[in-house]
């Protein structure tokens, strides 16, 4: 459990082993599915902090697809254990620099916005149709991470202008680096406007804002992957808190799922933000790519109705 690797092999084994067990729920007591709840959180939880996806989008796609539950409660469900973890490792991260207050407030904030609308316009769709939307989405932000390699520390020749106004810049200590990494941002106009779209297509499928944040925050902005991941947790924070009124006013809050998974995506996220500091980037851009290729292909197939529930 201290390596990403193994940790992302744990969640690989929960999303795609026998799914017929969900689809048996019925005969199963709600207490086991309280427990199973809670173990699956722990894992994604630590590896959200990892990824910088804030845990609805690895939440949302394994849990609709293993567990015997709407969409609607799901969907729910992920944006509030996605904004419990990101405020779970929050502290921690701001503590140590990994995490950027500044960078994340003016972009959280467009992305509170739109997270109103998607979150309406989700409930308006049908469900399969939210599943394939969803698997065909992760997959091309995978597609796009793949492509742009060496962008762990991505070079920014000079700030623009919004940038150094909003005063999008830095320093925190890397301790895989064995040194302090000094940062800046560019093209702050269009981080906004793609915080602007992340924000309302992660309200629509529940997936919080982590689903996006890193490419943005990495290949769009020039952050270091690291403050990337670790700022993108501290949006989540942010936006979600916006979305999730949303399911709550819908009834789509369903405690028998909430409770076992926020306690679950807390524990583990706490693990994660201690795992962040001593990751390589290279282990934690992998762990990106891996965990949101395995719940794209997961809810592609749902979607579709290959080993969906019954």
């Amino acid at each position: 459990m201290k390596h990403p690797g193994s940790i992302g092999l744990a969640l690989a084994l929960c999303a795609f082993s026998a799914p017929a067990a969900a689809a048996d729920g019925g005969a199963i007591a709600w207490w086991a599915w309280a427990i199973a709840l809670f173990l699956v959180c722990f894992a994604i939880g630590v590896v959200a902090v990892l990824a910088g996806v804030g845990g609805g989008v690895l939440f949302v796609p394994i849990v609709g697809g293993l567990f015997p539950f709407h969409l609607d409660f799901v969907r729910g469900a992920g944006l509030l254990v996605a904004l419990t973890g990101a405020l779970s490792a929050g502290p921690g991260l701001l503590r140590s620099g990994l995490a950027s207050l500044r960078l994340a407030g003016p972009l959280a904030l467009v992305g509170s916005v739109t997270s109103i609308a998607g979150a309406l316009l989700g409930f308006a769709l049908p469900t399969a149709i939210l599943q394939v939307a969803l698997g065909v989405l992760i997959l091309a932000i995978v597609a796009l991470m793949v492509a742009a390699r060496g962008a762990d520390h991505p070079h920014v020749a000079a700030p623009d202008a919004l940038s150094v106004a909003l005063g999008l810049h830095g320093a925190y200590s890397d301790a895989s680096r064995a040194g302090e990494v000094r940062w800046k941002t560019h093209r702050t106009g269009a981080g906004l406007a793609a915080f602007g779209v992340i924000g309302f297509v992660g309200g629509m499928f529940g997936l919080g804002a982590g689903w996006a944040n890193v490419p943005a925050l990495n290949l769009l902005m020039g952050a270091p992957i690291k403050l990337a991941v670790g700022t993108s947790g501290l949006a989540i924070s942010i936006i979600n808190s916006t979305a999730a009124w949303v399911y709550i006013e819908r009834g789509a809050a369903l405690p028998v799922v909430v409770a076992p998974s926020i306690l679950g995506i807390m524990l583990g996220a706490r693990l994660g933000a201690v795992l962040l500091l001593k990751a390589s980037p290279a282990a934690v851009r992998r762990t990106v790519i891996v965990l949101l290729a395995l719940a794209g292909v997961r809810a592609l197939l749902v979607g579709l109705g290959v080993g969906a529930t019954s």
